[in-house]
């Protein structure tokens, strides 16, 4: 368990069995279903969500606390899910994190800012500034991915692109689902139900909402560049088997007359003079390689290739 109760010059106490005077508290899952010590609280702290059994980003307002869980898309370097419950009243934020990446995130928060009033509102906004910090970057890099497969289709490489459009058609869906998310539950802040935040803070969740709403944009824009990608590929496919099918017409369209002069002379009736006619055969034999070049003629002037 981590407690922390930051003053105006930055100091902080932490992990102190004493919980008076701390706003933060960090706990992870297991943590919080030993039901901890932590006075002033003691009938509310069982609403904090679980980290682990987040699915969903959502803010829910009571009547003395405001809780909900974050779940983003991404992933720790261990592939552990970053995830986080949380439990809100006018003085105390209790986190449910674990990953530990909370910890740093507060770490970084309090060394970025010394002289950050301790205060729910201010906190809570630097969490969330932190949390989509780096997502225009990770959305540019998945933009150069789109732009690269791009490339590759119009170059004619298809070999197991299908597959990449789909992993990153998934991570754009899951992206956008996320900041739509978390969208509302900013939107649920500054409501302000419970008058937990200033006019200060209640700006700064309405800047937050607005840089949400343009990385969720932008995220549309990506998933929508993936569609056209993926019809560009289905288009590419659909031209090769076009040649395909036009090759297999050209051989069948010269093979027909041949295929008909094969049959006419394979009834073998007695009497046709072609058959006892010395010449038959080489006759035969030029005959079909005439028709065999009228019919290149033909298929060439009319530009069937």
């Amino acid at each position: 368990m981590y407690q922390s109760a930051l003053s105006a010059s930055g100091e902080q106490a932490s992990d102190s069995q004493n919980c008076n005077g701390h706003i933060l508290t960090l706990l992870t899952s297991e943590e919080l279903e030993q039901e901890p010590c932590l006075p002033g609280l003691e009938d509310i702290l069982c609403h904090t969500p679980l980290a682990r059994d987040a699915r969903v980003c959502k803010a829910e307002a009571h009547r003395t606390y405001l809780c909900g869980t974050i779940v983003t898309p991404r992933h720790t370097r261990e592939q552990r899910p970053i995830s986080f419950g949380y439990l809100l009243t006018k003085d105390r934020m209790i986190i449910c994190d674990d990953a530990g990446v909370a910890h740093r995130m507060f770490q970084r928060i309090r060394e970025e800012n010394p002289q950050l009033t301790p205060n729910i509102g201010g906190l809570l906004y630097g969490f969330l500034e932190l949390l989509i910090a780096k997502d225009m970057h990770h959305l540019q890099e998945l933009e150069e991915m789109l732009s690269q497969l791009e490339e590759q289709v119009l170059e004619g490489g298809l070999d197991n692109l299908n597959h990449q459009m789909t992993v990153l058609r998934k991570e754009l869906t899951n992206w956008g689902r996320y900041y739509t998310q978390l969208e509302d539950m900013v939107c649920e802040f500054e409501e302000n139900e419970n008058k937990f935040f200033t006019d200060i803070e209640m700006r700064q969740f309405h800047m937050v909402e607005k840089r949400i709403a343009r990385l969720k944009n932008e995220a549309q824009i990506l998933r929508e560049y993936g569609l056209q990608i993926r019809e560009l590929f289905q288009a590419e496919i659909d031209i090769r088997q076009n040649r395909i099918m036009k090759i297999l017409t050209i051989v069948t369209t010269i093979f027909l007359p041949l295929t008909l002069v094969a049959g006419w002379y394979g009834m073998n009736f007695s009497n046709m003079p072609e058959l006892s006619w010395k010449y038959g055969y080489p006759a035969v034999i030029v005959i079909s390689l005439v028709i065999v070049m009228i019919c290149l003629w033909i298929m060439k002037k009319k530009k069937f290739w």
